[in-house]
């Protein structure tokens, strides 16, 4: 698990183990209960707070202009009452046992990872915002072998929500290791012969300085997208997967890893990234209720960008 580069002064230890003990005392509930608190948060974010409904819609009827205000409005909902249950299966993290999760989080093909591991390849997981992203930290259930399994891990601003999911994202057996020791942890480990399986979730919205490519997305002409996996992939020969996830029914997921290239040096530049987008789309037009729309994802534009642009360095003001 990574380790904290700071120290927690006395009133947030204290907020932390109050914190703590709140969400874990609501974790022990059962499923079916954890799922009415649901029912509430969507409610109060739907009906009541209209949490972020402005961005939720802008974003429905701009990446999806073929359907009607009808249908647009189902997918709202439909994200919203998601929304909580995302919420709640979050919390379910801190207790959930190894056993329940292998109920409640399914990988199809496993064995994809193991023939990988087996032949001391490392391993690039691709994936979003999308279903339930903190379950698929259970990946090490699914399959055993000799390898160093682990996701990125960006550090929050809050001290006390650092730790707690920290905590929360460790529980099934993966390291969460911060984005600026990637490389090192990568070559600690081939040094010592372990092949990495790391997952990246790559859907953000990149600062202006790390805007490393533009496509379009989801109706989106000109979106902003990283390209710093792709080429931490390239120097570490790492196979590319991206991980398909369906949501079956409430509280059961199912996952199927797609195999996009077993030699990443050998693709042409940016070929992988344009390539993650594609499936990434195509799994969000099969079920497009359950990406995060609440996130603003098209706000920095090209014409910003271009603004921003020194010609004669090359480099993005801040």
């Amino acid at each position: 698990m990574a380790q904290s580069t700071y120290t927690l002064n006395i009133w947030q230890r204290i907020a932390y183990c109050l914190a703590f003990a709140l969400i874990y005392c609501v974790s022990l509930l059962p499923f079916w209960l954890l799922y009415r608190l649901s029912d509430l948060i969507f409610l109060l974010a739907y009906y009541v707070v209209g949490y972020r409904k402005a961005i939720v819609r802008k974003n429905l009827r701009d990446s999806f202009p073929e359907k009607d205000e009808k249908e647009l409005r189902k997918i709202e909902r439909t994200f919203y009452r998601w929304f909580g249950d995302y919420i709640v299966e979050t919390l379910k993290l801190f207790s959930m046992s190894k056993k329940s999760m292998r109920r409640h989080m399914v990988f199809r093909n496993p064995e994809m990872l193991e023939e990988m591991v087996a032949k001391g390849q490392s391993v690039a997981l691709y994936l979003g915002h999308y279903c339930n992203w903190e379950w698929i930290t259970s990946i090490p259930l699914w399959f055993k072998g000799n390898y160093a399994g682990s996701q990125v891990y960006h550090v929050l601003e809050s001290h006390v929500m650092d730790k707690l999911l920290l905590y929360s994202r460790h529980r099934m057996g993966t390291e969460n290791v911060k984005i600026m020791d990637v490389l090192r942890y990568i070559v600690d480990n081939r040094k010592a012969g372990l092949p990495v399986v790391m997952g990246f979730i790559s859907d953000q919205v990149p600062f202006w300085n790390n805007i490393g490519h533009w496509l379009t997305f989801l109706n989106h002409p000109n979106t902003p997208v990283l390209t710093g996996t792709e080429r931490i992939a390239r120097r570490y020969d790492m196979a590319c997967v991206y991980i398909d996830i369906k949501r079956l029914r409430r509280g059961y997921y199912e996952a199927e890893y797609q195999l996009m290239t077993a030699t990443p040096k050998d693709e042409p530049d940016l070929a992988i990234t344009t390539d993650y987008f594609r499936r990434l789309e195509q799994s969000i037009q099969r079920q497009p209720a359950f990406w995060l729309w609440t996130h603003n994802r098209w706000k920095r534009t090209y014409e910003e960008y271009e603004r921003r642009l020194d010609p004669a360095t090359g480099k993005v003001r801040l």
